[in-house]
């Protein structure tokens, strides 16, 4: 089978350790079948997309609606920017999550802001009448629950895009474009044990106030959040796996 490639932009070790692991177990894949590149360490060399069955895009901490950028974030949204026109011109198997959703959206012209940001902690997502057929949600209940946390989200669907996934407090949680590239503002490789990892790593990083993690985390194991989430990252490697 080709490898999938995982495009990682975490400037913290262990927090793009941990993003792998997670990513890689919950779509059912071993070391050698899952690429990790940290586009964080380097200029991205380029991606020759006949190599690899699909790419997905992990979370960050950088946010591309932010008003002050370091040279480093720049860098980063530039080779990004450059994959992810190939992925979309070509319709390639590309999965994005959460920062993923916002970078394909600017690709798509659409607005990318802080109206619809989420705290950390457990939300809601609402399937729509298209994902019903869609291969990548089977299985999948019309309602179930997942992990979020972001400062920014796409202000609508962009032009062109179909929405799959709905939420309450930002109302869109997934949406594919075309027939192969899907983007997710909630975070299906988490699983309790990844979230408190990464929270540790982030206590102090804003996304919530840091006294309230024990609470946060208690609420995290009472959620309802369960295997539905990662059900997703396994039918997409299962739909785009090519020899």
């Amino acid at each position: 089978m080709k490898p999938f490639v995982l495009l990682a932009t975490r400037d913290h070790d262990k927090a793009a350790r941990d993003e792998y692991e997670s990513v890689r177990l919950h779509a059912g894949l071993a070391p050698d079948e899952l690429v990790h590149l940290r586009v964080e360490a380097g200029p991205l060399p380029r991606l020759h997309l006949e190599d690899y069955s699909g790419v997905l895009l992990g979370g960050s901490p950088f946010n591309i609606s932010d008003a002050v950028k370091s040279d480093l974030q720049l860098r980063i949204e530039s080779d990004i920017r450059n994959v992810v026109d190939h992925i979309v011109a070509a319709d390639f198997p590309f999965l994005g999550m959460c920062y993923g959703i916002g970078t394909v959206t600017v690709h798509l012209g659409g607005t990318v802001d802080r109206t619809y940001g989420e705290g950390l902690g457990a939300i809601e997502v609402r399937l729509t009448e298209a994902a019903a057929d869609d291969p990548v949600l089977a299985g999948i209940p019309d309602s179930f629950y997942a992990f979020v946390g972001h400062k920014e989200a796409c202000n609508g669907v962009p032009p062109g895009a179909v929405l799959l996934g709905a939420g309450q407090a930002c109302p869109v949680q997934m949406y594919r474009y075309g027939s192969n590239v899907y983007v997710t503002q909630f975070h299906p490789e988490l699983d309790i044990e990844s979230l408190a990892q990464r929270m540790q790593i982030y206590r102090n990083a804003g996304y919530f106030h840091p006294d309230d993690y024990d609470i946060l985390i208690e609420m995290a194991r009472n959620s309802g959040v369960r295997e539905y989430p990662h059900l997703l990252l396994r039918n997409f490697v299962t739909r785009y796996a090519t020899d």
